[in-house]
Parts: C-alpha cells; sequence; structure tokens
C-alpha cells in the first residue's frame, strides 16, 4: 500500500493513524453529518440561531454544534459545521436555504453572469468559518481528530449551474455538452477558491480535509476523469504545495470501478465508501491502495435492531484487516435515534 505523508506515534488521533496507514485493532469512528437535527442540542442551537446559513456564520454556535456529538458520544474526529456552497456563495453567487427543500442559488447560465460573480470575490468572507475552526481546535482532546472540507468542483458546479441540486445533474451536463468552455471557467473558478480555503483550514487548525463529489456517479468514464479526477488532482496538489503533510479524504460517491483510477489520478490519501458499493471489490481493488472509511447504510442505522448489529459486524470484517475508520455511507438520517448510534459505538469498540 502506498502510505501516506507523514509520521505517527502512539500519541497521535486513532483518526489520523488510520488515515496514514496504521491497522488498528478497534476502528476508529465518526460518523457524516454527525452534528445535526437527530440531536435535540443541535435544534436548540439551530432554533437560536434563526436559519441555517446564520448558524454556519456563527462561529460561536457552529463550533458549538460541531462539538455536540463529540461531548454525547465520543467519535474519533469532528468535522467542522459548514456546507459545500459557502465557496460559490464566497465567490458572490447568491444563496439561500428553502425550508424543506435545500439550497437554492442563482445559476450561472453565461460568462456574463460568471464574470459577475468573480467580480463579487473578496476576501475575508469566510474568515468566520475559520474563527470557528480555531474555536473547536482550542476545545478538542489532544485524542480528537478533526475534519475540515469543501465541495468538489464537479459537484459544486453542478449547483452553481442548475441553481439547486437536480436528480441528473442534467443542466451541467448540457452546459458541458453547449458551451464546456464556459464550464471549464466555473470549475477553474471552484479549483483556486477550493485550494485556498482548504489550505486556510489547514493553517487555522483541521487534522485532514474531506472533498465530497456527491455527484461523480452522474457522469461516464471520459467525462468523470475530466470533470471529477482532475479538477481534485489540482486541488490536491495546491494543498500540499503548501501544507506538504496534509491528509487528504476524497469521496467520490458513486464512482464505483473508476475509484481506483480516482485515487492514482488525484493522490488523495483515503476515500469515503458508499453504502452500495461492492464490500469484497472495495477490499481487493481500493483498500490494497489506501485507508477506507465507511459504509454503513444510514437506514439500517435508522431501523437499528439486529440488522444493525449484523451489518456492523460485516463491515468490520470486510475492512478491519486494513486501516480502516468506521463511518456511513452518507449522512446520518435527521430522524435517526440516538439510542442506535450509541448501539453503534458500543458494537464498533467492543
Amino acid at each position: 500500500m502506498d502510505q501516506p505523508s507523514g509520521k505517527t506515534t502512539s500519541a497521535t488521533p486513532a483518526f489520523l493513524r488510520a488515515l496514514s496507514g496504521e491497522k488498528l485493532a478497534v476502528p476508529p469512528v465518526w460518523l457524516m453529518r454527525q452534528a445535526g437535527r437527530y440531536l435535540p442540542e443541535y435544534r436548540e442551537v439551530r432554533a437560536k440561531a434563526g436559519s441555517f446559513l446564520s448558524l454556519c456564520y456563527n462561529p460561536e454556535l457552529a463550533a458549538e454544534v460541531t462539538l455536540q456529538p463529540i461531548r454525547r458520544f465520543g467519535f474519533d474526529a469532528a468535522i467542522l459545521f459548514s456546507d459545500i456552497l459557502v465557496v460559490p456563495q464566497a465567490l458572490g453567487q447568491k444563496l439561500w436555504f428553502a425550508e424543506g427543500e435545500g439550497p437554492r442559488l442563482e445559476p450561472v447560465a453565461d460568462a456574463a453572469r460568471l464574470a459577475e460573480i468573480d467580480r463579487g470575490a473578496g476576501a475575508g468572507k469566510l474568515d468566520p468559518i475559520l474563527e470557528t475552526v480555531g474555536r473547536v481546535r482550542a476545545s478538542l482532546g489532544k485524542e480528537t481528530g478533526f475534519i475540515g472540507f469543501c465541495g468538489a468542483p464537479w459537484t459544486v458546479g453542478t449547483y452553481m449551474v442548475a441553481g439547486r441540486g437536480t436528480p441528473d445533474q442534467g443542466p451541467a451536463r448540457a452546459l458541458i455538452a453547449q458551451d464546456p468552455v464556459l464550464f471549464q471557467a466555473i470549475i477553474d473558478r471552484i479549483v483556486a477558491s477550493s485550494i485556498d480555503y482548504l489550505n486556510a483550514q489547514i493553517t487555522a487548525g483541521v487534522d485532514a480535509v474531506q472533498i465530497f463529489d456527491s455527484w461523480a456517479g452522474a457522469l461516464g468514464p471520459e467525462d468523470f476523469r475530466r470533470w471529477c479526477i482532475e479538477p481534485t488532482r489540482r486541488i490536491v496538489e495546491g494543498v500540499r504545495a503548501v501544507h506538504p503533510q496534509a491528509r487528504i479524504i476524497g469521496f467520490p460517491r458513486g464512482a464505483g470501478e473508476l475509484i481506483p483510477e480516482y485515487i492514482r489520478g488525484t493522490g488523495v490519501d483515503a476515500v469515503s465508501l458508499e453504502s452500495e458499493i461492492d464490500r469484497d471489490f472495495a477490499r481487493e481493488a481500493i483498500q490494497s491502495l489506501v485507508p477506507v472509511q465507511g459504509h454503513l447504510d444510514p437506514l439500517i442505522l435508522r431501523a437499528g435492531g439486529d440488522d444493525l448489529e449484523s451489518e456492523i459486524s460485516a463491515v468490520k470484517a470486510a475492512f478491519g484487516s486494513g486501516p480502516f475508520v468506521f463511518n456511513l455511507g452518507h449522512g446520518i438520517l435527521p430522524d435517526t435515534p440516538i439510542a442506535h448510534v450509541e448501539r453503534l459505538l458500543k458494537a464498533v469498540r467492543g
């Protein structure tokens, strides 16, 4: 296995030891969206903030909700509470969240609109989020890792073009066919901003960063190489130019058999695995290259019961012989009972 950069010791958080290629008898565990609506303490803070975006940009409250699942459950890593769309917002694209419907952006339909967004870019717009990083870093114990993140250029670009999430990313794919030069310009702008943003998060105190490519599965092999692998490679290269020891996790959701090519092409240190991926393939073709994290189905966690216990055992058996971080294949669902999370931790940690 290719080993990531950076040396570890027994005092290094278990999460970072796993990312560095170490096999641990008890895998570290954290959950995507572990700070969220399934926690009553989160709902209280969210109500106090007034809106999701207000919460993201309030360092005191955002730090509080980042730390809540660590206090309650003792996860091995915290993940910054924010959103992938703060990058286009920082570029000047109007962003809001429609209650019960998700994020909305003013679509980028032509070069003139992209130029307007570029002109709206300015330093300091993400400073409140970086302040959140500093607050969390100061409050975390040495045994707990800290994860920052951004959205991958392809996924963020689909939102920028369509103005919202779509079932098939049709608007972005149509723009690629009609005006690939414009779409490349959008991707280039996201790449540059994401490099700056991730470097700033690392400087402020995160230990690792994750690049979320939620819509990677919408592309065929050639487009996947151009719009997923190549932009992510540039981000990894740009981050490592400033932080050579940076630990970078990729999550090309839905990429399946293309993930080994993604690993080799991007240079990420580890990958997240979605719930649907074949375990034998993931162990033999992916975990043989880099550490993996995942891939319990959030629906099974929500349902609980004996199926939860058996699935946890199956995931541990599949990946426990190599470097592995236990996680979900996607974010924890808002109506997941807290007792099921407690049962998960007990089962994972034995």
